[in-house]
């Protein structure tokens, strides 16, 4: 998206407890607040943002969004979801707000068109090249004790496993 919809600057919010999401799923929030930041490195026109851990949790995007509006006045800020997500976007809080008040930046993913909302003016779809990877196939690799080497930046790799071996030192 930095490129295709020539972006200044792209920022990953993690979310301490996506309200569609069980936490049983997920990995604890500074923990994955941690493996972004390894997977962004250094890169200059990607950050890491963790407004949603002082906000009320669950978190929704329409509170990140006015969140990240009002402590940064100066910056327009965009949505950036795949199609598939698109076409669900009727089952996320107050999703009006975000289509009256955000551009959507939407990225074409495969056997999803987007549903009714590719139509809205606030939204536009991107083809960007396919990448048959998704955080769900990740996380259940990791839950089956499989290795998601080259599947993940190194570091992230590096701390999954520093913080298996952590877990297994505890529970022995």
């Amino acid at each position: 998206m930095l490129n295709q919809a020539g972006l200044d600057e792209v920022w990953f919010v993690v979310s301490p407890q996506n309200p569609l999401k069980s936490a049983k799923d997920l990995y604890p929030e500074n923990d994955r607040l941690q493996m972004v930041k390894l997977a962004i490195g250094q890169h200059s026109k990607i950050k890491i943002c963790d407004i949603e851990f002082s906000l009320t949790r669950p978190s929704y995007t329409f509170n990140t969004l006015k969140a990240l509006s009002k402590k940064y006045p100066d910056y327009e800020f965009e949505l950036i979801m795949g199609t598939d997500t698109l076409q669900h976007l009727d089952k996320w809080k107050d999703y009006e707000y975000i289509l009256m008040n955000y551009k959507i930046l939407s990225y074409q993913r495969e056997g999803s068109t987007g549903g009714e909302f590719a139509k809205n003016q606030k939204v536009k779809i991107y083809k960007a090249p396919a990448i048959q990877l998704s955080s769900t196939y990740i996380r259940g690799l990791i839950r089956m004790n499989k290795s998601v080497r080259y599947l993940v930046p190194d570091s992230v790799n590096d701390y999954l496993a520093s913080i298996t071996l952590l877990q297994e030192m505890v529970s022995a």
